[in-house]
């Protein structure tokens, strides 16, 4: 196939299965909006391989190796892959971005829950931070407190949807609620899972989940204007859809669990266009402080690779190694469990 069918498949595949990444996309420049329209549909390829099945490690697994073979210069044979591996070669994207989101992934499948909100915060940072600095790799920014922003940015998104699904993942049997707060209100997460059903307490936990989320939305916004001029739209509508589905959830009264929320297309319509007036008005008022704001301690990695100009493709860390042990002897010992029944 051709880069132009290539790309033509990943328009498509972003069209039909991340309508808010598609609405958000059409106000990129064309620059950066097909390199990016080619990020997203291989990470979305990944995460429904993981996603979609029952089996998950050796789908991990597999991304792995597509993950090499795209590092290699020589993708496996489907458009998303050929289209990304181009990506990685024009831009000299650091190998740890993609490698971040793989071990987020690699979470999953593990069925890893998370103790803290700053655990929480450091899975968001491997499946949606590192995805917000492979955008700013696109843009040609290296900039550290731009990065920073875009990972807050990536955090605020993941906990939006966090919030979103937590009636839908408890019943297909995660949770990424952290334990801690259900301790705190002695509930057992057995027993959610059982029967989720929207109490005070649950309730309180999405509004949290929500406020810091709107927090690091905030934050997000002073790094937009260290952006190209012709991005600014395109991201400043991602964060206008994503904090869009926090505002219907608290319409709600927090309850995701037995609705689960939805926007219009007319309010994306409305956000693109406030994106477009936010962004020719940002280069018009004071720099904010908050730009050069510390970046949070679970993105801190993601923007030390993305600032370095130097692409790092030496090969998969000892940690993510470890990860990959665990999931091959599990499913080791899964197969000898089939072949013994």
């Amino acid at each position: 196939m051709t880069a132009a069918s290539d790309m033509a498949h990943c328009r498509e595949a972003i069209r039909t299965g991340s309508h808010s990444f598609h609405a958000a996309s059409r106000l990129l420049p064309a620059s950066v909006r097909d390199p990016a329209l080619a990020l997203y549909a291989f990470c979305r390829l990944a995460d429904d391989a993981v996603d979609e099945v029952a089996d998950k490690g050796p789908a991990v697994l597999a991304l792995r190796d597509r993950l090499d073979l795209a590092f290699a210069g020589r993708p496996a044979n489907s458009p998303a892959d050929r289209a990304f591996a181009r990506v990685i070669e024009t831009y000299d994207m650091p190998r740890a971005l993609p490698e971040a989101l793989l071990e987020g992934l690699a979470w999953d499948a593990q069925g890893r829950t998370y103790a803290s909100l700053s655990d929480l915060r450091a899975y968001s940072a491997r499946v949606a931070s590192a995805v917000g600095a492979m955008m700013c790799v696109l843009m040609r920014v290296r900039d550290a407190d731009a990065l920073a922003r875009a990972c807050d940015l990536g955090v605020a998104m993941q906990l939006t949807n966090i919030a979103r699904d937590v009636g839908e993942d408890a019943r297909a049997g995660r949770l990424y609620l952290p334990t801690d707060w259900l301790d705190d209100v002695h509930i057992m997460p057995e027993a959610f899972l059982s029967d989720p059903h929207p109490s005070p307490q649950i309730r309180r936990m999405v509004q949290q989940l929500l406020e810091e989320a709107r927090r690091l939305y905030h934050r997000a916004e002073a790094g937009v204007r260290a952006l190209p001029l012709a991005a600014r739209p395109g991201i400043f509508a991602a964060r206008h859809v994503y904090d869009g589905i926090g505002t219907e959830i608290r319409r709600a009264g927090y309850d995701s669990i037995t609705r689960r929320a939805h926007t219009t297309k007319t309010q994306k319509l409305g956000w693109l266009g406030r994106s477009l007036v936010q962004s020719a008005a940002v280069s018009l008022v004071p720099r904010s402080p908050v730009l050069h704001a510390r970046p949070l301690a679970e993105v801190a990695f993601l923007v030390s690779a993305a600032a370095d100009p130097r692409p790092a493709r030496e090969g998969w860390s000892d940690e993510l190694l470890g990860v990959f042990s665990q999931l091959a002897a599990q499913d080791a010992a899964t197969g000898r469990r089939r072949s013994a029944s």
